[in-house]
């Protein structure tokens, strides 16, 4: 095995490691300040500032105030219009889709339900007339789409960009999504784990500082996953994230797996409903809870009555919080990290009275030695935090620098 340096490439990395710094910088550096960031020296910043430049991957701005001396220098700022990315989230009952500009913004998005969810040529057809709609309605040049990125639940090949058999998506079996989304746009697509986009989300925002975290997603399941220094962990199969298992309530609902108290029994929206309808909730019919959407306007309901001082909706929610904090508690002892957040469509139905019950179980939980504090927070992105993570995906594949790919293995 031969490994060594892979040269012809090195211009392309050195360029993602220049981008990256700007981008991170948030309003502009100049060259010099970028040489002194990256390591790079005065020469090669001023050659890839140049092809950044012709790309139009970033602007010159204004000048810097003189540090020495010579005149001042222009400063170098991203430019968020210079490359766009899709993101689509495929959830049993919604599907939401973004548009993101270089930075990570939202610059146009879309909602629907999701037809037919057990019927994947249904999906397909909904979810590829949406994209070609979010691309015409914001008027963006395709050839500056940098690609679509689609995250489902798991599991998933992300190599093979296959949707294998998920647990609420009945009728899909080895469904080619990747593949078949690409045909349609003509665009590049990516395919990824839910919780996983979701997670990654909060590694390309540049407001975000946290590098390792635990990220608890609620939608129409519930799952874990995990960022140590800036890298979400996938797990052999990419997979990751699978919690609902973890136990968080002993003396809570039975689960099929023949425990009690498992994170997907008595999290998942079902089980909030049937908490909620056991603590004298009216709610509306939803059924044996094999319609997502029936299940949704339930926990709508649930949560209306909780605004409404039920305190029994209320008490469901909160005790929702304190077993999201139950979990946390455990990761971020295993992991040894400061970070919780939390993100998805049904938590941000449930957060109004949820969240404050998180923070405050996390606030007197004692880490070993205490060493640190735990913070715990919803996420910034909301009920798009899926859309917006696959999404960051694109951009990630495109501009963030790995060392990794420098590398020749022969």
């Amino acid at each position: 095995m031969r490994r060594g340096t892979n040269l012809p490439r090195m211009g392309d990395f050195n360029q993602t490691v220049v981008l990256d710094v700007i981008r991170r910088a948030g309003g502009g550096l100049a060259r010099a300040d970028v040489a002194r960031r990256t390591g790079l020296s005065a020469q090669t910043v001023t050659n890839v500032a140049r092809r950044l430049l012709d790309l139009g991957l970033v602007v010159e701005e204004g000048a810097t105030a003189r540090s020495g001396p010579g005149r001042p220098g222009t400063l170098l700022r991203l430019n968020p219009w210079g490359r766009y990315a899709v993101g689509v989230h495929l959830d049993p009952a919604t599907m939401t889709f973004v548009l993101l500009d270089l930075s990570g913004e939202v610059v146009a998005r879309a909602q629907r339900p999701t037809p037919v969810p057990e019927d994947p040529e249904v999906v397909l057809d909904g979810l590829v007339e949406e994209i070609e709609g979010l691309l015409s309605g914001a008027d963006v040049a395709r050839d500056r789409v940098l690609g679509v990125g689609i995250a489902t639940p798991g599991p998933i090949d992300r190599e093979r960009g296959v949707v294998l058999d998920p647990p609420h998506l009945p009728g899909w079996h080895d469904v080619p999504l990747r593949d078949a989304v690409a045909e349609r746009t003509g665009l590049r697509v990516l395919l990824d784990k839910d919780v996983i986009a979701a997670a990654s989300a909060h590694l390309w925002d540049p407001r975000e500082h946290a590098s390792d975290f635990v990220f608890f997603y609620l939608g129409t399941g519930v799952a874990v996953s995990l960022a140590v220094r800036g890298e979400v962990v996938r797990g052999e199969s990419g997979n990751a994230g699978e919690s609902g298992h973890l136990v968080v309530d002993p003396g809570g609902a039975p689960c099929w797996c023949g425990k009690r108290g498992c994170l997907g029994a008595v999290l998942r929206a079902e089980a909030l409903v049937q908490q909620g309808l056991a603590a004298g909730v009216a709610l509306p019919p939803w059924g044996d809870g094999s319609d997502p959407r029936a299940v949704d306007d339930a926990v709508v309901a649930l949560c209306a009555a909780a605004d409404g001082g039920h305190p029994g909706a209320a008490a469901v929610l909160r005790t929702a919080g304190r077993r999201v904090a139950m979990a946390a508690g455990v990761l971020t002892d295993l992991l040894d990290v400061g970070t919780v957040l939390v993100g998805g469509p049904l938590w941000e139905q449930v957060a109004k009275h949820a969240e404050p019950a998180l923070i405050g179980a996390m606030a007197v939980h004692e880490v070993p030695g205490g060493a640190h504090p735990v913070r715990a927070s919803s996420s910034v992105f909301g009920p798009r935090v899926g859309a917006v993570g696959a999404g960051c995906l694109v951009l990630a594949r495109a501009f963030t620098p790995r060392p990794a790919d420098l590398l020749l293995v022969s």
